[in-house]
């Protein structure tokens, strides 16, 4: 590690192959916690290259335990979380929005690392159960049209550097992997990260596969759409700006979204929007990155998915899903 740490600290950049094998050795417990929030100290200092970014990937989904959804149609509504905005849940509470609108989502989410409520907290809050069952995800899929995935669960090599990233409580890389890790593997994709730079990154190594996706960041900084401002959108054909009034909106002020300062606030906010009693901020905001979904999904313009994401709202079948979920875990 000393080698690598050397070499990073004269801004040399890792191949592919060294940047797996690094994470790989990390999980077999190869580095003490010091020279592993050193590695993560270099990240923060410097961006992440392509063929870095591309390595540690490889290492997480080799390490992964799998979930064979293949026969699924699903999306994953994920942000890479560290834009410091402290958002409330805007892409859990689109996942089960988009559930509610007939398209399937396999959920990756964990515990908050630099916010205050990860979309695992507020599950767990919630009483959501958490499992690597195939058999029970598969259930969740049928009747709920969601199923969540806990990190943790399914990538325990990284055991080692959790508690590392917890400790320093800002962004690392991990937080770019979140999203490209799903062990699902879905077919469809949205993400919303914290910068242009990564959004372009990502654009790179998505084209490499099959998969349909959107990339989201918003131009004043968010992960997501946020009605705050325009919105850049990657995706497998076009690249284009997404504005409030795409959506027939108009632009709302950063308070509006704002997510508490604990996980019970988040919960509250949660539920009180999914039961239907959200602000219009709130709701279109929400509405706005299930639409994205839907659209990725199922080919249809913004506002069509708009549309369906605004009936499953306020229709209470996002609820329902929800409700479905807590009845399964019971």
């Amino acid at each position: 590690m000393k080698a690598i740490l050397n070499r990073l600290i004269n801004h040399e950049q890792l191949t592919k192959a060294e940047a797996r094998d690094i994470l790989v050795q990390m999980s077999e417990g190869k580095y003490n916690e010091s020279q592993i929030a050193a590695f993560l100290t270099v990240f923060m200092m410097r961006s992440v290259g392509l063929e870095e970014l591309e390595g540690f990937r490889d290492a997480l989904l080799d390490l992964c335990i799998k979930v064979d959804v293949s026969d699924y149609n699903t999306i994953d509504l994920c942000g890479t979380g560290g834009d410091g905005k402290n958002t409330f849940n805007v892409s859990t509470l689109a996942s089960f929005v988009t559930a509610g609108a007939g398209v399937q989502v396999t959920k990756h989410g964990n515990y908050g690392v630099s916010s205050i409520s990860g979309s695992s907290n507020v599950m767990e809050h919630l009483g959501i159960h958490f499992s690597n069952d195939n058999d029970y995800l598969k259930r969740s899929l049928d009747q709920a049209n969601i199923c969540i995935l806990h990190a943790p669960l399914f990538h325990p090599a990284m055991k080692n550097v959790a508690p590392i990233r917890r400790a320093l409580g800002v962004k690392t890389f991990f937080n770019m992997l979140g999203p490209m890790v799903n062990p699902a593997s879905p077919k469809n994709q949205l993400v919303g990260v914290f910068s242009l730079e990564l959004a372009r990154l990502y654009g790179y190594l998505y084209q490499k596969n099959n998969k349909k996706f959107s990339i989201l960041h918003a131009l004043d900084g968010y992960d997501e759409i946020t009605l705050t401002g325009p919105t850049k959108v990657i995706s497998n054909k076009t690249e284009t700006m997404v504005i409030p009034e795409d959506f027939g909106l108009t632009a709302i002020d950063p308070s509006a979204i704002y997510g508490g300062n604990t996980v019970a606030e988040a919960a509250t906010i949660f539920m009180n929007i999914l039961d239907g009693n959200g602000s219009a901020a709130q709701n279109n905001v929400v509405c706005a990155n299930a639409a994205m979904a839907i659209a990725t999904v199922k080919g249809c313009t913004i506002q069509e998915g708009f549309d369906q994401a605004q009936d499953s709202l306020l229709s209470k079948k996002g609820l329902a899903r929800l409700k479905t979920l807590q009845q399964l875990t019971s």
